[in-house]
């Protein structure tokens, strides 16, 4: 039987699964499931342990091995687990050499110094290729304990990036999605002027058949100045970008520890527009951060149409063990959940605001699975019996409040 996967978390998470995957089987894995956990917050711990427990009781005779940001944050209740196997080490994952020897334990990815290739060139049920470019943070935000599961900052040589996502497209790939941690940060490990968008601007030049390029989740304080002009001058760049924001007010992203204040995200925002126009803005936010008073959260709310942002990953906050923010007075959990209420409902008006503007265009969308497509601002499209993986030019009509409509 087939090595079976279960992820949590983020995008870089989604790519090194399906990279561990095949290199268990190539090894022989056989009958095995493979957890790749997340430490962001309590609850993604909570429910990784849970599904464990589920996946033992539904298979009581397959062997579990646990991985991934949890098991180097919180190793020791994972290893305390009756159903789990055997706990691998973050950076040890996708290595070949782990699934045919001894696995390297959690503990040590704080001295890894350089990043292999993830290959993980389709993703199953995705038509966007995800290229795992970065991992790590030399950063110490308050709340994060990210660093600790994934080690110092490292970046993947330019060459063998543009070599992967060249496969991509000789295999048929439209788009590719450049992802990591501290995304960023690409290339200050490597070289002297190396830079995410001195990688971007490589990429598009030595892949001319690259149809889409996107972004994950980028820091805006750090986009370098070849970027900000990559998204003026390259139109294979895709006008939609997830910033990592997290509040809107000085104090507050002062005792996150953040490096970009409240007045520098809405001039990169008002930036990018003026360079860009139509480029559409996601971001992360975080509700009831310690401290937090309603007057904090109002300048966060505020933020959304000063930022124009679209799409919201609002995550309320929940203390990490051995944080700083752990030991800040915390906000009550019932108004920490009221302002995350608040925060989605913001971004669910934004988003219908986003769709209303986008009936009468005319965009190019990328077909998925399920007759969705997302165009190029990353809005989604209905296209019933569209085939997968197409681009296809289609004149918007419509919307439900969340999903565009297009003939």
């Amino acid at each position: 039987m087939s090595v079976e996967t279960l992820t949590f978390g983020c995008r870089l998470n989604t790519v090194e699964s399906e990279a561990m995957r095949a290199a268990a089987e190539a090894a022989g894995g056989g009958d095995l499931l493979l957890v790749n956990t997340c430490a962001v917050t309590a609850e993604a711990g909570r429910q990784a342990r849970k599904a464990i427990r589920g996946a033992a009781r539904a298979r009581p005779d397959r062997p579990i091995v646990v991985t991934g940001c949890g098991a180097e944050v919180e190793r020791e209740a994972y290893a305390a687990m009756p159903e789990v196997s055997r706990l691998v080490g973050n950076a040890a994952k996708t290595r070949p050499e782990t699934w045919t020897g001894d696995a390297a334990p959690p503990g040590t990815v704080m001295e890894e110094r350089r990043l292999a290739p993830v290959r993980a060139d389709a993703l199953e049920g995705h038509t966007r290729a995800f290229v795992a470019v970065q991992n790590g943070c030399d950063h110490r935000c308050t709340f994060c304990v990210i660093p600790f599961g994934r080690g110092r900052s490292r970046s993947l040589p330019p060459d063998a990036v543009v070599e992967q996502v060249a496969r991509i497209v000789d295999r048929g790939g439209c788009e590719v999605v450049l992802t990591g941690v501290d995304l960023t940060a690409y290339g200050r490990d490597l070289a002297a002027g190396l830079s995410l968008g001195t990688l971007v601007r490589r990429i598009l030049k030595g892949v001319p058949d690259l149809a889409r390029l996107r972004l994950s989740s980028i820091d805006s304080i750090e986009a370098d100045p070849a970027l900000v002009a990559a998204f003026a001058e390259e139109p294979r760049l895709m006008p939609h970008v997830h910033l990592s924001l997290q509040a809107g007010d000085d104090l507050i992203l002062k005792r996150m520890k953040r490096r970009h204040s409240r007045s520098e995200a809405i001039a990169f925002c008002d930036r990018l527009k003026a360079l860009r126009p139509g480029i559409v803005f996601g971001a992360d936010l975080i509700a009831g951060f310690p401290t937090e008073t309603e007057p904090h959260f109002t300048r966060s709310l505020d933020l959304v149409a000063e930022c124009g942002l679209t799409h919201l990953h609002v995550f309320p906050y929940s203390p990490r063990p051995g944080t700083p923010a752990a030991r800040m007075p915390q906000v009550a959990p019932e108004i920490v959940r009221d302002r995350a209420s608040r925060l989605r409902a913001a971004g669910e008006a934004a988003l219908v605001r986003h769709l209303d503007g986008e009936i009468g265009a005319v965009r190019r969308v990328l077909t998925e699975r399920g007759g969705i497509g997302r165009t190029e601002g990353f809005a989604r499209v209905r296209l019933p019996g569209a085939a997968t993986g197409e681009l296809r030019t289609v004149h918007v009509t419509g919307h439900d409040g969340q999903m565009l409509s297009a003939r």
